[in-house]
């Protein structure tokens, strides 16, 4: 979240603002970033807040070996992808976590607005018991901050987020952004941290040709991701990875520009 808030800041800096876009797509971390970002709290607001030496209520996760394996096999599965997630919510359900009710105010806390915005604005998620993969938005009579808190619910390090009687996952449990969501635009920008995966057609920049659009997916350069330590969920690293992202939008402006400004 601190790199791609560092990034969206840098790029505004030099005459990109991605703010304006007509509609934006979540997942993870990403939920928080762009649910910020449509509902209007500016940039350099969201920019102050990562980098501030005030660190904001919050819990730090770490996924372990073994739930780093589990992604994997989810990543591998054989056959049914849908039965893949499915095996990985039951897990989820199973694990011991901090309770929804604890983590919830701090999604509460990095949403200033808890209104769905004027512009489209996709969150995705997977059912915890299914598997299925779903996508919550302003017409889907599902909160702002319980969509978010869905999206970014990992699965064995945070509570699955229950929505309407079911429990919903992380939704990079599909895919790390789950490009092809945003299918109906004219041009994308991707922003994810990391863009490696077992399955080609789970990775951004496959997801993203397949619409038929001008793009370019834009991942962190190994200068920022040697600021994310080890562990992406520990706010210790907020800072330095927010300043990095910041940096790298110098080096990324001109392949953002060609796409945004086409």
């Amino acid at each position: 979240m601190a790199w791609e808030t560092g990034l969206i800041a840098g790029l505004a800096e030099l005459g990109v603002d991605l703010s304006t876009a007509d509609m934006f797509v979540g997942t993870s971390a990403g939920a928080i970033v762009t649910a910020q970002l449509s509902t209007g709290v500016p940039i350099a607001e969201l920019f102050a807040g990562q980098t501030s030496a005030v660190i904001a209520e919050e819990l730090t996760g770490s996924l372990g070996v073994g739930g780093i394996l589990r992604f994997m096999v989810t990543g591998a599965w054989w056959g049914d992808h849908q039965r893949g997630r499915a095996w990985l919510g039951r897990a989820a359900l199973r694990a011991s976590t901090p309770p929804e009710a604890e983590r919830r105010p701090i999604i509460e806390q990095r949403l200033p607005v808890h209104d769905w915005p004027s512009r489209p604005l996709r969150l995705t998620a997977v059912d915890a018991e299914s598997g299925e993969f779903v996508t919550f938005d302003a017409g889907s009579g599902v909160p702002l901050v319980d969509a978010v808190a869905a999206s970014c619910a990992v699965p064995t390090v945070w509570a699955p987020v229950t929505i309407n009687g079911r429990r919903y996952v992380d939704g990079g449990v599909r895919s790390l952004a789950n490009v092809d969501a945003a299918a109906g635009c004219d041009r994308l920008v991707v922003l994810s941290p990391r863009i490696a995966a077992l399955r080609r057609g789970d990775r951004p920049d496959a997801q993203a040709a397949t619409l038929g659009v001008p793009h370019v997916v834009i991942s962190a350069d190994r200068t920022a991701q040697a600021t994310m330590g080890a562990n992406p969920m520990n706010p210790a690293y907020r800072v330095p990875a927010a300043r990095a992202g910041f940096e790298q939008a110098a080096r990324v402006v001109d392949q953002v520009r060609g796409v945004w400004a086409s």
